[in-house]
């Protein structure tokens, strides 16, 4: 057992001299049974912008706040203890900001053990503890509840949960212990790993009300008065607590390990082996259905030590600035103020992608939106079938039923391509095939204004070659999104020799408009993604095409920590988007990517990957893998990963340093992120190459200075 109070905590505190301490003030609250409850308010002195955080300093400040309060409650001065928070927030959780200064495992370790020691108070007050959940609670947030003895919640919270997993942690003060012990193994794995490998998924009040996480919830305008009430009541014994799913014996015999073995299943089949948070908090939580809360402390102290020292952690943090902060002021972006307002779309095509372009303008501009197409025919199913998503999504409840008619009305179609007139922004969702997109902008020109932007969602073909044929190249822009449209957070804004600062500015505000991440490429065969993935499908199929089989490919890939191996890549892609986009990079880099005929003839076949009937993966099709049989130079997993590592580390640099197509390695990271699905614990592609050598090994260098690592 850990005594903390013989702990030097020191070293951590020295690394976060710059912090915004999060203060206690106490104040003395008289009960109507005549009891007297001393209530904590954490308040760091700035507003709703900068949350409340848990640094090392705030944790030791809270910690000598508590043992005073255990002193009173000795002298018999309170009878109860209730933390809460400023307006609208409780804490946001630990302060993060300096862990890449943390040198070592072991000033690692104090962080989760600093929590422990500290929250943990709140059970040897001698009288009982109360937290009043007043708002935003994240991870040690939620934690400095579960430490207390009563929660409460504000039925206006706008954000509960334990995001760790997310950011390559595990709850580690407190929570992988207690929470399954309070609420179920099945619950506890659903908040610590389900949640947030959703893309950070919040719980609801009234769901942490109904998981027995809070006790009781309140109207936030009588949040604090009602809360002080319902804890009076419990020390009285008029209330008493009932928590709806702690787990029984028969949990513990029956279900605990096995809701642990079919949850390591699901993590295995949809995100593969390398991360490791996940697993390690899955570990903690089989642990925790026996033993002592003391000992499951131990155990959070030392993973969580092993995790904020690694690499996976590191890389995290660097995928999260990114995400929060580079994406927000994309590089290269121009003054905002040259935007040309956007007050009526037009989208040429009206097939599936064209339609769903249609469906995400119209919902989030809420402008007019026109589509066009060959024949009437194919503009009424268009239309038909945005009329229908937009049903659907009233029938889900996320649009009412008045703004439902709105967006219906908004949206037309028609073939007379006149109504594009007073179109301010046109897109072209047509077949990929040079030709086709010069001669409907060509058409397209004749019809709209001089200022009305033009848009290509080409993933291949060169954006000033599709303007070739108009008499305004400098409104063209690239506009690249991935499927599906409304899921998929990136834009690729591909800026042209030709394109004017005015379009590029259009393209970048309207790309925020639509709550997308935009980040600008250079005109060049793939822009981003596409290149880096064509890269890897190249490496693929070279190695397939020499004999190796798909299940070794896909196994020599599994370090590179990608959302799906090679072949379920390509099965997703399409055999014949696949062979195109090989084909295509071919012909402009011919010395450095792969063309597979074995490709073209599986693309003809039309199946690679044998599946049941609820469409999970049984195996490579038997047919398919004839096809590619022949091969006489299989390679090994590991000389599959090191071509790999090192052909990816090369076109990287010369995408940098040569073709320029973006700004800096944080742009290819933020696209492969955003775009392509790159874990976050892999912190995007340049930091894995520089983590493994392939960057030294290629050009003798880092994309980093100092490079994206741990200290383990």
């Amino acid at each position: 057992m850990t005594d903390y109070s013989k702990i030097d905590f020191s070293p951590i505190l020295q690394l976060t001299s710059d912090e915004v301490v999060t203060h206690s003030f106490v104040k003395d609250v008289p009960l109507k049974s005549g009891k007297t409850l001393a209530l904590v308010t954490l308040d760091n002195g700035r507003d709703h912008t900068r949350p409340n955080t848990m640094g090392p300093a705030t944790l030791l400040e809270l910690g000598t706040t508590f043992d005073a309060l255990t002193e009173r409650a000795r002298r018999g001065e309170i009878h109860a203890v209730a933390v809460t928070g400023k307006p609208f927030i409780l804490a946001a959780g630990a302060d993060l900001s300096k862990v890449g200064d943390i040198p070592s495992k072991e000033v690692a370790t104090l962080l989760p053990q600093l929590g422990h020691f500290v929250l943990g108070k709140q059970a040897t007050f001698g009288v009982p503890s109360f937290v009043f959940t007043n708002g935003l609670a994240l991870g040690g947030g939620v934690e400095i509840g579960l430490n207390a003895d009563y929660r409460t919640i504000d039925r206006s919270t706008a954000a509960f949960a334990l995001p760790e997993v997310f950011l390559g942690l595990i709850p580690g003060w407190g929570g992988a212990y207690i929470l399954p012990n309070l609420i179920g193994i099945e619950n506890a794995l659903k908040v610590i790993v389900e949640n947030p490998l959703k893309q950070n998924r919040m719980l609801k009040p009234h769901d942490v009300f109904d998981l027995g996480i809070a006790d009781a919830i309140f109207d936030s305008a009588t949040f604090l008065e009602e809360s002080i009430d319902w804890a009076d009541k419990v020390l009285t014994g008029e209330i008493t607590v009932k928590r709806p799913n702690v787990p029984g014996k028969v949990e513990r015999m029956v279900k605990w390990d096995a809701a642990i073995g079919i949850a390591r299943k699901m993590l295995e089949s949809r995100i593969g082996t390398v991360p490791k948070s996940p697993y390690a908090a899955l570990d903690l939580l089989k642990a925790a259905k026996s033993g002592t809360k003391e000992e499951g402390f131990a155990r959070e102290d030392e993973v969580l030590g092993e995790l904020i020292s690694g690499d996976q952690f590191q890389a995290s943090i660097y995928a999260f600035n990114l995400v929060q902060k580079r994406a927000k002021r994309p590089a290269g972006a121009p003054d905002r103020a040259l935007a040309k307002k956007v007050t009526k779309v037009g989208v040429i095509g009206a097939g599936y992608m064209a339609s769903q372009f249609a469906l995400l303008f119209v919902r989030r501009l809420r402008v007019p939106v026109v589509i066009t197409d060959l024949d009437q025919a194919h503009v009424d199913k268009g239309v038909a079938y945005i009329h229908d998503e937009i049903g659907k999504l009233q029938e889900k409840g996320r649009i009412s039923p008045d703004e439902g008619n709105r967006l219906r009305a908004l949206v037309t179609g028609t073939t007379d391509k006149s109504l594009f007139a007073d179109a301010d922004w046109v897109i072209e969702a047509v077949f990929e095939e040079l030709s086709v997109k010069q001669d409907v902008f060509e058409e397209i020109e004749q019809y709209i204004s001089d200022d009305a932007v033009l848009a290509t969602n080409t993933s291949s073909l060169s954006v000033e070659q599709i303007g070739a044929k108009l008499k305004h190249p400098e409104r063209l822009v690239g506009f690249h999104f991935f499927t599906p449209v409304a899921v998929m957070p990136l834009i690729e804004v591909v800026n042209t020799p030709n394109t004017d600062e005015a379009t590029l500015s259009t393209a970048m505000v309207t790309a925020a408009a639509l709550k997308k991440n935009a980040v600008i490429t250079a005109d060049t065969p793939g822009f981003v993604v596409n290149r880096v993935l064509a890269k890897v499908l190249g490496e693929a199929m070279h190695a397939v095409d020499d004999g190796t089989s798909f299940e070794t490919v896909d196994e020599g890939f599994a370090p590179l920590g990608l959302p799906m191996p090679p072949s379920a890549l390509l099965d997703l892609v399409g055999l014949t988007v696949g062979a195109h986009v090989l084909d295509t990079h071919h012909a402009a880099f011919p010395d450095r990517f792969y063309r597979s005929e074995n490709l073209h003839k599986l693309a003809e076949y039309g199946t690679l990957l044998e599946k049941d009937s609820k469409g999970r993966i049984k195996g490579v099709d038997k047919t398919a893998a004839k096809i590619v049989s022949g091969g006489k130079n299989p390679w090994t997993k590991e000389q599959i990963l090191q071509r790999l590592e090192d052909g990816l580390a090369d076109e990287i640099h010369r995408m940098l340093v040569d073709d320029h197509v973006v700004a800096a390695p944080e742009d290819i990271d933020l696209c492969m992120i955003l775009g392509a699905g790159f874990p976050f614990q892999m912190g995007g592609i340049t930091p894995y190459l520089d983590r493994v050598g392939a960057s030294e090994r290629v050009f003798g260098d880092t994309f980093h200075h100092p490079p994206v690592k741990g200290v383990a």
